[in-house]
C-alpha cells in the first residue's frame, strides 16, 4: 500500500514482534486483545501500539479491543507474508545449519529453498531437507527459483563478493551476519545481525 512507503523502519521491526505475540494468542485460544495488555506483555507502550497499527488502517474497536485473527491477517499481508517468500542461505557452517534446521521445523512463509557455500566437501550433502550447491550456481539457481531474500552467513572477507553475486542475480534483501559492512549500489535493502554486538550492549546492563 502507498502509505506503507512512508512508514519508519522501527514501526516495521516492531510489526513481527507483534505478529509473533498475537499467533501466540491464537495458539491459546484468545479472540480479542487490547492495546494495554499488549503493551504491557511486550512492554511497548501502549499508545506507541495503536500509533503503529494505525499507520496502516483502522484495525481495533474502542472499548473491545483487536481481533486476534484479523489483525494477525493484516499483519501478514503488510509483512507480505501471505504468501511464500523464497530465501537463499550462503554459508552451510555451524550457523547456517542452525538457521536452516529452525527454519525447516517452523510453520512459516519465509522458506530457505536453497543453500550455498563454496567448500567442495559440503556441496552435494543434505542440510535440512536441501541439497548444498556451490557458489558457482547461485546465479542461475536464485533467477529460476524466482528468490527474494537472503541469508549470509559467511567469513567477512567472503561477504561482499558473495553479495555482488546476490545483486547479479536480483536479490531484493539480504540479512547478513558476517561482521562487515556491505557496499551496494543498487536498491537492495540490507539488515545486520551480529550477536557479539548485542551481547556486548547488554553487557553494559550488568550489574
Amino acid at each position: 500500500m502507498a502509505k506503507s512507503e512512508k512508514i519508519s523502519e522501527a514501526v516495521v521491526r516492531r510489526l513481527p514482534i507483534y505478529l509473533r505475540y498475537l499467533s501466540y494468542l491464537q495458539h491459546v485460544g484468545v479472540t480479542t486483545v487490547s492495546s494495554q495488555q499488549m503493551g504491557k506483555n511486550l512492554d511497548v507502550n501502549p499508545a506507541q501500539i495503536r500509533k503503529d497499527l494505525s499507520s496502516f488502517g483502522d484495525f481495533g474497536k474502542k472499548g473491545i479491543g483487536y481481533d486476534v485473527n484479523y489483525l494477525v491477517e493484516k499483519i501478514r499481508q503488510i509483512l507480505k507474508l501471505s504468501e511464500e517468500i523464497r530465501v537463499a542461505l550462503i554459508g552451510a557452517g555451524h550457523l547456517g545449519h542452525a538457521i536452516s534446521n529452525y527454519n525447516a521445523q517452523v510453520e512459516d512463509y519465509m522458506r530457505i529453498a536453497a543453500i550455498f557455500d563454496n567448500d567442495p566437501a559440503k556441496c552435494g550433502k543434505v542440510l535440512a531437507g536441501i541439497t548444498i550447491q556451490p557458489l558457482e550456481e547461485l546465479i542461475q539457481t536464485v533467477k529460476e527459483q524466482k528468490i527474494r531474500l537472503a541469508i549470509l552467513t559467511v567469513p567477512a572477507a567472503a561477504a561482499q563478493s558473495v553479495a555482488n553475486l546476490l545483486f547479479e542475480a536480483g536479490i531484493e534483501g539480504i540479512l547478513n551476519f558476517a561482521p562487515t559492512t556491505i557496499r551496494t549500489e543498487r536498491d537492495v535493502r540490507i539488515h545486520y545481525a551480529d550477536v557479539t554486538s548485542s551481547l556486548q550492549s547488554l553487557a553494559y546492563y550488568l550489574t
